[in-house]
């Protein structure tokens, strides 16, 4: 059985080799097409966008340039869309780091040639980005918990080193920030005088998480006060804080592990593209899969740099390039390893329990917040209204399945899921009275208004609202006059309902019971 120490290394290995996306739930779409929202009239139309059918047989490379996420096109995000008078009260939003350089070196070829030093003179670059870098050389200002404060606030080799924060990297996240604060300026989610309470920042021990969302919250709040902030440090990537132990979680990411390596075995194609990418280099076949090209191949391919070569003069092989085409044999092969784990389901389990931790503290933030709002009570500044987690893709991916999104893109560089809390100006006609009287309670919140329940909540994945993807609001008529779904909902379902698929009623009884 795998020890908790050693869950980050496997897991880096099972998803440097599913790095690129599934079929996406759904693109981007004119706003024209997906109703009225806050700001465009007094419409009740449904502020959903709906998924277009996807298409049975992506193409693999077109597939890769969207992991990429190169930061050269415009995008619309669908955050702070809501009915019209709605008031939006708390943002959660967990990231993943942006691009980075390769994880793993192809043996007997020359790294890829990137610096990872900042300048705005550079593409890709953004406005912000010399703002940026000055404002980092302020950090010193501001608290950081733990090791964090060892840590480079930019990335800055001009030889990148293995892991490192790419510009590219900086700048998407620059983005993402410019696009959450246009998104929630019009809402006045924070005041100008927030404090340190009401602003919450975690991240993992690595540099290229620390720096992502140090990139995120300046374009989020530009020039914010250093002497406001306190960065928190997640020892662990599942961000579990004190709820990491759970026995019955790692046995299903070895079982996951020996269904994927079966896939492989048994794809004829792929073993002999392994081998002829072997024969070329002159190494064993089974050192260069050790070596996991795709992470490397992935880099070269997002920034636009030719596949690597070798002279036949330098190696024992036959000499030459790796090619495109041998690249899309392995992304092939890892978009139907997606599809076949979703149909044997193993990892839906894993994330479960990976991911219940923090999606208690998100329910229990959502929960304190509605509750400071409840009628009769004066809303109070110590509560968490933007809360930002910088993770990695073995964080945002177990978070997707646990919450039922298992059709959504594999987290490409830069993805961001958000969690909004919006209250309605009114109770609304809901649920039958003895199914409101269990929502109510699930909420905490109490009151005349509440008993058709005026707290509800939005789930949305790189600026797509996935609500009603969720498991947790799949069956809620969206078409309704409420078109937002019960907060109730998501409590209920963190709390009990996501342990259904492993016959389980808590967290405790789901790690504890299997093993005794």
């Amino acid at each position: 059985m795998l020890s908790f120490a050693h869950t980050h290394l496997f897991l880096l290995f099972l998803f440097t080799v599913h790095l690129i996306p599934t079929t996406p739930m759904g693109e981007e779409r004119p706003p024209q097409d997906q109703g009225q929202v806050q700001g465009q009239g007094k419409s009740r139309k449904r502020v959903i966008p709906v998924p277009p059918t996807e298409d049975p047989d992506p193409d693999p490379i077109t597939e890769a340039y969207g992991y990429c996420n190169t930061p050269d096109r415009s995008e619309q995000a669908w955050e702070g869309h809501s009915p019209v008078d709605y008031k939006l009260l708390s943002v959660q939003v967990m990231i993943r780091h942006g691009d980075r350089y390769p994880l793993y070196a192809i043996p007997k070829t020359k790294r890829p040639a990137i610096d990872c030093t900042l300048s705005p003179k550079r593409k890709p670059s953004h406005p912000q980005l010399k703002s940026f870098i000055g404002h980092m050389a302020q950090g010193g200002h501001g608290r950081w918990e733990g090791t964090l404060s060892s840590l480079p606030r930019l990335p800055n080799h001009s030889a990148c080193e293995m892991g490192e924060l790419t510009q590219t990297g900086v700048v998407q996240h620059l983005r993402n920030g410019q696009l959450l604060r246009q998104a929630y300026k019009r809402h006045k989610l924070l005041p100008p005088d927030w404090s340190t309470k009401q602003v919450w920042v975690e991240t993992t021990g690595r540099s290229r998480t620390l720096q992502s969302g140090m990139a995120l919250l300046y374009g989020f709040l530009p020039d914010f006060d250093w002497s406001r902030l306190t960065v928190h440090h997640q020892w662990s990537t599942l961000f579990c804080g004190s709820a990491c132990d759970c026995p019955a979680r790692n046995p299903y990411l070895e079982e996951e592990q020996r269904r994927q390596y079966r896939l492989r075995a048994a794809d004829t194609e792929l073993e002999r593209t392994y081998a002829d990418m072997a024969r070329t280099l002159g190494l064993p076949p089974r050192q260069l899969r050790a070596a996991n090209p795709i992470d490397s191949l992935l880099c070269h391919l997002c920034h636009g740099l030719s596949f690597p070569c070798v002279s036949a003069g330098s190696a024992l092989g036959s000499g030459g390039c790796l090619t495109l085409a041998q690249f899309a044999v392995i992304r092939r092969q890892q978009l139907e390893d997606e599809v076949d784990r979703r149909r044997v389901g193993l990892y839906r389990r894993y994330a479960v329990l990976a991911m219940h931790p923090y999606l208690n503290r998100t329910a229990n933030r959502l929960e304190r917040v509605a509750k400071a709002y409840a009628p009769g009570r004066k809303p109070r500044a110590g509560e968490e209204v933007f809360t930002l987690s910088s993770a990695h893709d073995v964080t945002v991916a177990p978070l997707l399945s646990a919450l039922g999104l298992e059709e959504a893109l594999f987290p490409r560089f830069a993805a961001r899921v958000v969690f909004e809390l919006w209250k309605s100006p009114h109770a609304t006609q809901g649920p039958r009275k003895g199914q409101q009287q269990s929502q109510n309670k699930a909420s905490g919140v109490k009151g005349e208004r509440s008993k058709g329940g005026n707290m509800f909540v939005r789930v949305l994945y790189n600026g797509e609202d996935v609500t009603f993807h969720t498991t947790f609001c799949r069956s809620h008529d969206r078409h309704a006059t409420q078109p937002l779904c019960p907060l109730g909902n998501f409590l209920s379902f963190v709390r009990k309902d996501m342990f259904g698929v492993l016959n389980a009623t808590s967290y405790h009884d789901a790690c504890y019971r299997q093993t005794g």
